[in-house]
């Protein structure tokens, strides 16, 4: 009997390794190849001249050096970081409320598939349409600007992209709208998994909505809350598409608006592997270490 239970066990199992095959064969193409590849690349000198292919020769760490040395990775780290953080801060705030308003049963709100799905709708537009209308409604002859100056806010047009902070703002706002709903239905997901005798006995205690949303909501929403910042953080630290149309490419206005990825496209544009290599590297290793400070300083209070 043990025998034959023991080959009807290694029957399934042979069903779940040949069901995990095309996840294991997209994976080492499309993500373990390219990811060994693009780390040899980062210890060779292979840039194209004109005409002239130079290398490939290994070098080494002077790809890395000569990042570092430069200093312009840290600018445009902190240029990332700086406009994930405005854009990340609404979009939070936002989800929550929107998440809680929707979970909250004794609101009774109508409609609510409609309001999800108008919610979500911004998710689906593609970032370059976005970027598209936000660059025709801001430019110094657009709607905005028409609008103020004929409601006597302002008297001459203001140049929206040609300000450091107010084309931060701009790119971080697109990445709020176009995020918060996909955030909201998370948070949302979480909120409805959440055990409703607990909110129950906190009422009948006479617990405030407030009180009880601080007290156990948030904290029973730990997990979710960590997962959604580190995917947002790595979607910010990859951010490219809006500022690079918004923008058109150049990170103006002085490099305010250029992140790491647009300064990632610049040597792979310009054929340079080995420079593009090496920061997809330090690019790597700048996710995964945030990550792991997010992860960590959200977890500070269970480990104790």
């Amino acid at each position: 009997m043990k025998s034959a239970r023991r080959g009807k066990v290694v029957s399934y199992n042979k069903w779940g390794y040949i069901f995990l095959i095309p996840f294991v064969v997209v994976y080492l193409v499309f993500s373990f190849i390219p990811l060994v590849s693009t780390v040899y690349n980062s210890f060779f000198e292979n840039y194209r001249s004109g005409l002239t292919q130079i290398g490939p020769t290994f070098v080494g760490l002077e790809n890395f050096k000569t990042i570092f040395s430069s200093g312009e990775v840290w600018i445009y780290a902190k240029n990332t970081l700086i406009m994930w953080i405005l854009g990340f801060i609404p979009q939070i705030i936002l989800s929550l409320l929107l998440g809680a308003w929707f979970s909250d049963p004794s609101l009774r709100l109508k409609c609510q598939g409609f309001f999800k799905t108008v919610i979500y709708l911004p998710n689906l537009i593609m970032a370059s349409a976005f970027a598209m209308l936000f660059f025709a409604l801001f430019s110094d002859g657009g709607p905005i600007n028409s609008l103020l100056i004929q409601t006597g806010i302002l008297d001459t047009p203001f140049k929206f992209l040609s300000n450091i902070w107010s084309t931060r703002f701009l790119v971080a706002g697109m990445n709020c709208l176009m995020w918060f709903g996909n955030t909201t239905i998370l948070l949302m997901a979480g909120m409805m998994g959440i055990d409703t005798s607990l909110f129950e006995a906190a009422r009948v205690d006479g617990a405030t909505s407030t009180q009880v949303f601080y007290k156990i909501t948030l904290p029973l929403l730990r997990p979710i809350l960590v997962y959604v910042m580190i995917t947002s953080l790595i979607g910010g630290l990859q951010m490219f598409d809006v500022p690079q149309i918004l923008t058109k490419g150049s990170g103006d206005p002085m490099r305010s608006t250029m992140t790491l990825i647009m300064y990632l496209n610049r040597h792979l544009f310009s054929k340079n592997y080995g420079m593009g290599g090496a920061l997809s590297v330090i690019l790597f290793i700048i996710t995964g270490i945030l990550s792991l400070a997010v992860y960590k300083f959200t977890n500070r209070k269970d480990n104790n």
